[in-house]
């Protein structure tokens, strides 16, 4: 027999863009739904670099289903896009632009908490058009089953809810995704972490320093030698009255460098590229970090079960076009595909049917084919292996390599602009360190300028966030506390690092047994609830519950 729950049509879990995306779509079909999100407001528990892309061939962008958006919810459309190869002092510059504007209408950079909130208003008055709405301060803890299948969710907050159709849009560390076996933290090269501070500056001087008027941004990106061997590379765009300075690293080569997150965003603040951009008054605002999924390898190709659904960072949809960052447009695309998909299923009188369309929606609009790109697949599978590298490298840097990069010169500029180039990038240290690195050294000027920003330390970053401590009730438990089982987590934590006492991770020696063992031990307040250590050290992770933990103002 079962129980008598609550019921709606639709529950949407997370109220970003791509839950923002289905939830429109499903209400505008006039589909009773109801939104859940586990911030005290949308955006609150949301980071992003951030540059959202209205794609030219995606079937949905935003402003489609918002045609205010730009207008009230974004920040500045971004009309450059520079690459900067860096080694040392030596910095060569690319325009990508070209790149950055195949296949796209629009660009515009973003702070997740303006926008998700102001999406969050909008979502809420058309779901309570079809007797649902959106909650805040809840946290969907798990997948509601009747004989195996899955019917609903269950909530910290509230008693379980039914639904025909049930959206997981709750992110990278999407708990649903995992609960229905969808998605494991197993494999570190399947994420990258990304770190980031916004800047506060005046939007006079942001146009003086950048060479821009009202209405106008750029975005700069940086790799080679500044970042030492960790595969990735940083990034700067101009937001309406901020600066978004971060870096996005491959998870598993910042654990292989034993790299500390924030002394690898502080060495892209510091260089002197950066000194005029950021002026002598460096006035962080905001610290915070995520991971997100390289499509490449986690974009998962059939992401759904019974009547579940995922969309976004929650499927593994964030794609790394060589220097081109795409993810939430992505999850606003497969937001309304997954909505229109119930619809239809809905109107041939089988609405648990809904996965199959959304799945077969997916690949025949081509999001599928962007995520996962069939090139990539065989330059990995021929490239990605370590004496390969090596041999790569070292080509690279003798004098034979340095002298071809001469010859190519500024055409080296067309091949980084190049579509199909970028999608089919290997994943390995030569194209993110070693061939900036010498195309720097032989092709670069020398940047004179001197930095005179001094960043936050880490205990003033964390002391700087806003937290809710749910004390009591901590979100992580220790399962190993071995070095060897959890020691990466010292280091890769973005709130943690082997010198400081005050992050979540620190590790000591300790006498056991008549013999001495390194140990790791772990404190929960000061977590940006990143999911990181999920990946790299043996611990049960899960989110805190509805409005607990930290909550980002910039986002």
């Amino acid at each position: 027999m079962t129980e008598d729950h609550e019921h709606y049509e639709a529950v949407v879990v997370g109220a970003g863009p791509g839950g923002a995306a289905a939830a429109a779509t499903l209400a505008r079909n006039d589909v009773e739904t109801l939104v859940l999100e586990r911030g005290v407001e949308a955006g609150a528990k949301n980071v992003s670099g951030g540059l959202l892309y209205g794609e030219t061939s995606a079937p949905y962008t935003i402003d489609d289903l918002f045609p205010d958006f730009r207008e009230e919810a974004s920040e500045r459309p971004v009309t450059e896009y520079k690459l900067h190869n860096v080694a040392g002092r030596q910095v060569k510059t690319f325009d990508i632009t070209p790149l950055h504007e195949h296949d796209t209408d629009w660009s515009d950079a973003v702070l997740r908490r303006h926008m998700d909130s102001w999406l969050a208003e909008r979502v809420h008055e058309k779901t309570r058009e079809t007797v649902g709405g959106l909650l805040t301060d809840v946290r969907v803890n798990g997948l509601l089953r009747e004989n195996g299948e899955v019917v609903g969710v269950t909530c910290d907050e509230l008693d379980p809810i039914r639904a025909d159709l049930v959206v997981a849009a709750d992110g990278a560390n999407s708990e649903l995704a995992r609960d229905a076996n969808l998605m494991n933290w197993d494999e570190p090269d399947e994420w990258f972490q990304g770190v980031k501070a916004v800047v506060d500056v005046d939007p006079e001087e942001i146009n003086e320093r950048f060479g821009i008027e009202d209405g106008e941004g750029v975005a700069h990106l940086f790799s080679g030698d500044l970042f030492e061997d960790v595969r990735g590379g940083g990034f700067c765009y101009t937001n309406e009255d901020t600066l978004s300075i971060g870096t996005v690293f491959h998870l598993d080569s910042l654990v292989a460098q034993e790299a500390e997150p924030h002394e690898l965003l502080d060495a892209l603040l510091t260089h002197p590229l950066l000194a005029d951009w950021l002026g002598d008054d460096y006035d962080e605002l905001e610290y915070s970090a995520k991971l997100v999924p390289d499509s490449k390898k986690a974009a998962h190709t059939s992401p759904h079960r019974d009547r579940l659904v995922l969309v976004g960072d929650a499927a593994g949809q964030m794609q790394a076009q060589g220097p081109i960052i795409k993810g939430m447009n992505h999850a606003v695309t497969a937001g309304a595909l997954a909505a229109e998909a119930y619809v239809e299923a809905k109107s041939r009188g089988n609405p648990h049917r809904a996965g199959e369309r959304y799945e077969k929606r997916l690949h025949d609009e081509g999001v599928m084919g962007k995520l996962r790109p069939t090139g990539y697949r065989v330059t990995s599978a021929l490239g990605e292996h370590a004496p390969v590298t090596s041999v790569v490298d070292g080509v690279l840097e003798s004098g034979v390599g340095r002298a071809a990069v001469r010859a190519l010169g500024d055409r080296l500029e067309g091949l980084y602009g190049s579509p199909y180039l970028s999608s089919i990038v290997p994943d390995t240290q030569t194209p993110y360190v070693t061939l900036p690195t010498v195309i720097a050294e032989e092709l670069g000027e020398r940047v004179e300028g001197v930095s005179a920003v001094e960043p936050p330390s880490l205990a003033d970053r964390i002391g700087d966030l806003t937290y809710d401590t749910d004390v009591g009730n901590p979100h992580i438990e220790l399962v190993d506390e071995s070095y060897a089982a959890s020691g990466a987590a010292v280091a890769a934590c973005p709130v943690s690092a082997e010198d400081f006492g005050g992050g979540c991770y620190r590790s000591e020696t300790v006498e056991r047994n008549g013999g001495e063992e390194r140990v790791v031990s772990l404190d929960t307040q000061p977590c940006v609830e990143c999911g990181t250590c999920a990946v790299v050290a043996d611990t049960e992770w899960e989110h805190p519950r509805g409005g607990k933990g930290v909550e980002f103002k910039e986002g």
